[in-house]
Parts: C-alpha cells; structure tokens; sequence
C-alpha cells in the first residue's frame, strides 16, 4: 500500500509525472514511514528518498499543518520534489529523459563534501531566480568556513559540532535568528545528502540537535510619536524621501519594502493597493492577497516621489525597472532599505525613541490596531496571515507596554 498526496506535491511533463508519497509498505520501529518521490515513465517506476520519515497522521495533516516542525519537514520535502522537477525539466528540454540518465544525475547531484554541495546548492537557487535564499546559504557556507578551514565531511557534522560551531556564532554576537537560518540551511544540505549519513548519524532532531527559535526585539510605536517622526525636521530631500517611504509602508498595512519597491500601477484597483508578500509566493499553495486602502497621505506620496508615466507595468517608485536580474532587484532592494534605516535610526535617536528600522512600521501597524479595538481578524487579513494563531503570537511576541501596565496592577494601591 502507498499513499500518495496528490494535492500537496504533483508534476507532469512530456510522459514524466513526478509525484510525492509516503511509501507504507514497511513500517519502520517508530511507527514511522519513509517519505518519498515516485518517478513514473512509460509505465516504469522509480522511488528516490526525501529523507524524511512520517507517521501515516503527520502525513495527512503535512498540506496545512500549522506546527513550526511540520512546516520545516514540508518545506525540506518540497525543496527535494523542486530539485528532482528541475532535473526532469533540464533532461526533456536537452538529452533526453531516462529514468536511467535521471538516477544517475540524483546519485552524482550531491558530493560527500560540505562546502561542495553549499557550492551546488547556491547554484541552483541562484539559477531558479531565489537570489534571497541564495543569499542566505552563502552566508551560512562563509560563517562555516571561518568556523573551521576544513572540507567537512557530512559524518563530520555531529551533535557535538552543531554546538560547539553555535557556540561560536554566538561569541560573533550574531543573533538568534541569524543563527537558525544558518542551522536551517545546514540541515536542508545534510537532508540532501543522507546517503552519506546512517540514521544514526544524523545529528539534528528530537533529542539531537534542535534548532533554536529566533527572537528579534521588535518595538511598537505610537501615533503621537509617528506623528512626531513625521514633524522632525531633515535638511535634505532625500532624508525626507526615505522617511516618507517608512511612513507609506506603515500606512499600507506594513508591507516590507521588497513588496512596497514591487508595487505596479497595476497594483493599484478602484482606491486599494492589491499585492501579495514576496515571502509568501515560493512557501505557500494559496498565497493570500493583501488588500490595503490608498489613504490620501499615500496618494501624496506617490505623486511626490512615484514614477510620472503611470502605465499598468510601471513601478510606483522609480527604484526597480523592467528588464532588471533577480540579483540586480535584490541589491537595490537591500541599498533602498538600508538608506531607509539609516535615516530612521538618526530619527529615532534624535527623538530618543531607540533605533527605528524598517521593521517598526509594520509592527507599529499591528499594534496600532489593536490597541484601537479592531477585529483580530481583520489584522490577520491586512498583514497577510494563513491563521489567527499566527496574528496572536504576532501581536504577543512585542506588546511589552501592555505586559508593563497589566504587571503594575499587582503593585496598585488600594
């Protein structure tokens, strides 16, 4: 017997249909059951392993499972299905498909080398247009190899390594959440390579190594201290454009300023902005559409500092232009941002309010809302999330004014 999730994980081209299953036909000790991807063409059949191991509930409950683990074996599994889809892609389009010629470039795909297949990896994300992950692995692969000058191995990345190489992240003073993206990206390259590792060598998990959470500082700010960021005097104009750009993306529901620098006239229907968050296209099977009202104050700032042709295809904001590479928008992107913060820091200083960065506006947002009575509901709606647990632990995880008033009535006079 084999169940095959056809909904979460299926592709088809020229006779190769590619698809994920949890193969259920030898139940492991722990009740656990071998995720993996069936390959069929010309009525042949080939399995190759994800390397992950599920109970035949997770399995149903994988498409829509809210659980931080879950989520992370889903996106692994995914990340497999893409890899093995590209391959299928490249050989119709070129030599030719065999699941003979397929095996072999699975079975060569990934070296027992660490840096190697980082090196493969970056490639392909690269290649696909996913220059922020990219990004991010090459930042793992660089920290790793100032950790330690050798070609790892894959059995060489033990329970006692991960520790000691977070110790050292951690004496680098980088942060928790930085921490785990490179543990993450560490994983998914170990996950690619467990052929090379027996299960018991495999070093993360439950009662292995377990990734850390992240845990940002993230202040909320008010409307009279918005009010006067927006009233402190700048002596130039490009100081004011930058804060008129923090100030647009707390307006418009938060939006990040890779999703605000995106914005087309386009995005722009009957009085509403429409866009949906960048993050979300590549994760999610139904990415929400993010709806937000074109305030005057916004409308103000596009006709000061938006592109003048307002054709459907233009940018709002004259940054990004049509024609550019997914490296080229990501530079851009982090140059825009980082101008952004740099004023906003110098603000918030001046002001004595701490560092202000991008981040606050859509925080500020969030709180702002919140703290005015509205609908959790509609917060969930207007910042783009899947579920009203996730808006919880959002507004959670910073309202520390709240947290301070609700503990000082435990001091209250009577």
């Amino acid at each position: 017997m084999q169940i095959v999730c056809t909904d979460m994980e299926k592709f088809s081209l020229d006779k190769v249909t590619l698809s994920t299953i949890l193969d259920t036909r030898r139940v492991k000790d722990d009740l656990n059951y071998p995720v993996k991807y069936r390959i069929t063409y010309l009525r042949k059949q080939y399995y190759y392993p994800s390397g992950i191991d599920l109970t035949e509930d997770q399995w149903k409950a994988l498409e829509h499972t809210r659980k931080k683990e879950m989520i992370e074996n889903r996106e692994l599994i995914t990340s497999g299905f893409d890899k093995i889809k590209t391959h299928i892609k490249d050989m119709v389009r070129g030599e030719g498909f065999t699941l003979q010629r397929l095996s072999e470039r699975l079975s060569q795909g990934t070296q027992n080398s660490i840096i190697s297949e980082f090196e493969r990896k970056i490639k392909l994300l690269n290649e696909a247009g996913r220059v922020t992950t990219a990004s991010s692995y090459n930042s793992a692969i660089r920290n790793i190899q100032k950790f330690t000058s050798k070609d790892l191995k894959f059995s060489e990345v033990t329970v006692d390594w991960l520790k000691k190489y977070e110790a050292y992240l951690l004496e680098e003073e980088r942060t928790l959440t930085t921490i785990r993206i490179y543990m993450i990206c560490l994983r998914s390259i170990l996950n690619d390579g467990k052929g090379f590792l027996t299960p018991a060598q495999y070093p993360f998990g439950k009662g292995k190594y377990e990734i850390r959470k992240g845990s940002g500082r993230k202040m909320a700010l008010t409307l009279p201290q918005i009010n006067k960021i927006l009233n402190y005097s700048l002596p130039t104009d490009e100081g004011r454009e930058y804060r008129d750009l923090w100030y647009f993306s707390f307006l418009c529901n938060g939006i990040n300023i890779n999703d605000l620098l995106r914005l087309k006239y386009s995005n722009i229907v009957n009085g509403e902005i429409l866009f949906y968050r960048g993050k979300t296209i590549t994760t999610s099977h139904e990415p929400k559409e993010i709806k937000a009202t074109l305030l005057p104050e916004m409308d103000q700032i596009i006709k000061k500092y938006g592109n003048r042709k307002k054709k459907p295809d233009t940018y709002v904001f004259p940054f990004l232009h049509n024609g550019m590479t997914p490296t080229e928008v990501r530079k851009t992107v982090q140059n825009v941002t980082r101008l952004i913060n740099k004023r906003m820091i110098k603000i918030g200083e001046a002001l004595k309010y701490g560092n202000i960065t991008t981040y606050n506006a859509r925080h500020s947002y969030a709180t702002i809302l919140k703290h005015n009575n509205v609908n959790i509901a509609f917060i969930s709606e207007s910042l783009g999330h899947t579920d009203l647990k996730t808006t919880e632990n959002y507004l959670a995880s910073f309202d520390s004014k709240e947290r301070a008033k609700n503990a000082s009535l435990l001091t209250r006079k009577k």
